[in-house]
């Protein structure tokens, strides 16, 4: 079994089509961390999946921006985890971006996530993330007063994810990197998951399910998403990977 810690890989290998969370930009370009892909097996008439348009509490809500449609992640504050305390803070490009390329830019990284290069190219994609409405907050995590890791929440249900898996409304969904090879294969990305994924459950009450797609051929990052909680609910073919699709249920938060 390979180390029970999330490495780099549990985001999206390049920019997708588009969806309310992540529109064209002015080349015609749309960004998304999944665009379209299958559930194998999965039922297209099923009454749990959703179709994309946008429900009325997105339409209420889009002037609030991520506030509106995530909470304030600002307000979350700081947790207590068994590796430190950890708090997401939210990216600012100006002061963040050359952290964020020089992760990229990590071997382990450019792997799964493929957006090393130069800075610009890390800075469309960040920008990308603060062009949807308010459906996806990139941030920092921070453990113990020190940026270590990168992370993209996001509304599952307005993803373009939610075409094509059983969404529920208000699955909130995360990509992760873990920044610094010696915060890799300690078990601190298998304890930030769970503290992430129960900061959503503790501050997005409606919230029922958080989702994940790691790369099927980053077993340390499904290990560690095992360890956290999620379970595994079958894998999913996006473009440029196969990926496990994880899931982690409220009601299950104390029993895994």
């Amino acid at each position: 079994m390979p180390p029970t810690d999330a490495t780099a890989g549990t985001g999206p290998a390049a920019a997708r089509q588009g969806s309310a969370c992540h529109p064209a930009d002015n080349t015609g370009t749309r960004h998304s961390p999944f665009g379209r892909f299958t559930v194998e097996d999965d039922d297209p008439d099923s009454e749990d999946t959703l179709d994309l348009e946008l429900p009325a509490e997105f339409l209420a809500l889009r002037a609030g921006g991520t506030a509106g449609l995530l909470g304030r992640l600002d307000a979350w504050g700081p947790v207590t985890t068994p590796v430190g305390s950890f708090q997401l803070v939210p990216l600012r490009i100006d002061q963040d971006l050359p952290l964020v390329h020089r992760w990229m830019n990590e071997p382990a990284v450019a792997d799964f996530w493929e957006l090393a290069g130069t800075p610009k190219r890390t800075e469309d994609h960040l920008r990308a993330q603060f062009h949807g409405d308010g459906c996806c907050a990139p941030c920092l995590g921070v453990l113990d007063g020190t940026p270590m890791s990168y992370w993209e929440i996001y509304r599952a249900d307005l993803d373009p994810l939610a075409r094509h898996y059983p969404a529920r409304p208000h699955d909130t969904g995360l990509h992760l990197l873990v920044g610094e090879a010696i915060d890799r294969g300690r078990g601190r990305g298998s304890a930030l998951l769970r503290a992430v994924a129960d900061l959503v459950f503790d501050r997005r009450p409606a919230c029922a399910r958080v989702v994940a797609e790691p790369d099927l051929r980053n077993t340390p990052s499904i290990a560690a998403f095992l360890t956290a909680g999620f379970r595994f609910a079958g894998e999913i073919d996006l473009p440029g990977k196969r990926a496990a699709l994880m899931i982690r249920d409220r009601l299950l938060r104390d029993l895994l």
